[in-house]
C-alpha cells in the first residue's frame, strides 16, 4: 500500500523540466521580452566562446568542442538565471496592487540578510492600507501599502514607535505603490539591499526578536504567495 501511494504521489507532482517549463510559460504570457532576453542571454556566451575557441585553439577539435561545451553550459546558467528574476517579476505583477502584497514580498522575496513579517504591524480596517515592517543590515524598514496620502500618517506612527523602543536604530520608510516617490512591488527587495550598513548579523537577529516580542497580533488575513496567485482576467487580454 505504501509503495502504491508512493507510485501515485510522484505521478501527480510535475517533474523539474516540467515545473520549468510551466514557469517559463506563466512568464512569458505576461512579459513578451523574457523570452528574447533568456535567448540573448544564452547566445552570448555561446557565441563568445566560440570565437575564443577558434582563436586560441590553433584547430585542435577538441580544445574546441570543450570551449563549446562551456559556452553552452554558461549560456543555459544565464538564462535559468534571467526566467528567474523575470518568473519572479510577472508573479508580483500578478498580485501588485491588492491587499498583501507587500506581505508576500516580505515573506517569499528578501535577501542579502533582509527579514520581514507577511503580517502588517499596522492596517486601517476601512481602507485596508497596511504598514509592514523589516529588519536588516540597513536598520528598520517600515513599508506602506496603499496611496501615500494616506499612509504616511500610519508611517510616522510606527517610526515613533520604533524609535521610542530602539533609539539607535536606523529607521527607514518606503512606499509601495504608483505615487510619485513610491516604487513598485517588485523592485522592494532591491530597494532594501541597497541599504547603507548599520547593523551586524547579530544585531539584525536582536531588533528582529526584540520587535516580534512587543509586537500584538493583528486580526488581519495574511499576505498574497505570488507564486501561488490566480491571474487576474484584464491582465492576460
Amino acid at each position: 500500500m505504501a509503495r502504491t501511494k508512493d507510485a501515485s504521489k510522484a505521478q501527480k507532482e510535475p517533474g523539474r523540466m516540467k515545473q520549468m517549463w510551466q514557469v517559463f510559460q506563466m512568464t512569458r504570457r505576461y512579459d513578451s521580452t523574457a523570452q528574447w532576453l533568456m535567448l540573448l542571454g544564452f547566445l552570448a556566451p555561446v557565441l563568445v566562446s566560440l570565437g575564443l575557441a577558434l582563436w586560441l585553439s590553433e584547430g585542435n577539435g577538441f580544445t574546441i568542442a570543450l570551449w563549446v561545451v562551456a559556452g553552452v553550459l554558461a549560456g543555459l546558467l544565464i538564462a535559468l538565471v534571467i526566467l528567474g528574476r523575470r518568473a519572479e517579476r510577472a508573479a508580483y505583477s500578478q498580485i501588485e496592487g491588492q491587499p498583501g502584497a507587500v506581505g508576500a514580498v516580505l515573506r517569499s522575496g528578501l535577501r542579502g540578510g533582509w527579514v520581514g513579517n507577511e503580517m502588517p504591524v499596522a492596517v486601517n480596517g476601512k481602507t485596508q492600507d497596511a504598514v509592514y515592517r523589516a529588519v536588516g543590515r540597513g536598520g528598520v524598514a517600515l513599508i506602506s501599502e496603499g496611496p501615500s496620502s494616506r499612509t504616511k500618517r500610519m508611517l510616522d506612527d510606527e517610526q515613533r514607535k520604533v524609535a521610542r523602543i530602539l533609539p539607535n536604530v536606523p529607521v527607514m520608510q518606503l512606499s509601495v505603490g504608483d505615487d510619485e516617490g513610491s516604487i513598485a512591488l517588485h523592485k522592494l527587495p532591491a530597494a532594501l539591499r541597497k541599504t547603507k550598513k548599520a547593523l551586524t548579523k547579530p544585531e539584525v537577529l536582536a531588533v528582529s526578536n526584540r520587535l516580534n516580542s512587543l509586537q500584538t497580533s493583528l486580526p488581519i488575513p495574511k499576505g498574497i504567495d505570488p507564486m501561488k496567485a490566480r491571474p487576474q482576467r484584464g491582465k492576460m487580454r
